[in-house]
């Protein structure tokens, strides 16, 4: 296994391919999805930069997002990872890295995202020192719950992008939970 192959029960978390454009742009175009992940479905241009973001992290930081596949059906189904995108936020994220996840409606309520989370986790654990951190829109009650079922605290709820948003952190010494 690379640091592009991660594995769980169901699911595989891998490299983006340039085949995971089609799903990836369907995902990130549905407005279940983007409700609170920006608040409007992203455009084909978007979505295309967005895959170019995630392989430009893992080039020059050495970490980024994966792909995440269904196993049983090979079938794309979401992504994971770690970024740094210089929000220009106070307090400063991009000295830490930043957690986020994203998933087809169709796979919603499977316990797809914790068990992906927990993957991507796992794997900062063995190559991260300090703590990691998301933000997440405050009405988006069940990534805040799949945040705290990885251990995840609130330190701060702030205005992103004219939406109330909580801050979380994982402090190192929650790893292994």
């Amino acid at each position: 296994m690379s640091d592009f192959e991660i594995e769980t029960e169901r699911l595989a978390l891998r490299k983006h391919l340039i085949s995971d454009f089609d799903d990836s742009f369907a995902m990130w175009s549905d407005p279940v999805v983007t409700r609170f992940i920006g608040g409007k479905p992203s455009t084909e241009q978007q979505a295309w930069s967005r895959l170019l973001n995630y392989a430009g992290h893992w080039s020059l930081l050495g970490f980024g997002y994966w792909a995440v596949v269904e196993k049983a059906t090979q079938q794309f189904i979401g992504e994971v990872g770690f970024a740094n995108f210089r929000r220009g936020l106070e307090p400063a994220m991009s000295d830490f890295p930043e957690l986020g996840w994203a998933f087809a409606t169709q796979y919603h309520g499977k316990g797809y995202a914790t068990e992906a989370v927990r993957a991507a986790l796992a794997w900062a654990d063995t190559r991260f020192d300090s703590r990691t951190v998301c933000l997440i829109d405050a009405e988006n009650l069940t990534s805040i719950r799949v945040a705290q079922k990885c251990g995840y605290t609130e330190f701060k709820q702030t205005l992103f992008n004219a939406r109330s948003t909580k801050f979380f952190q994982r402090l190192p010494e929650s790893r292994g939970r």
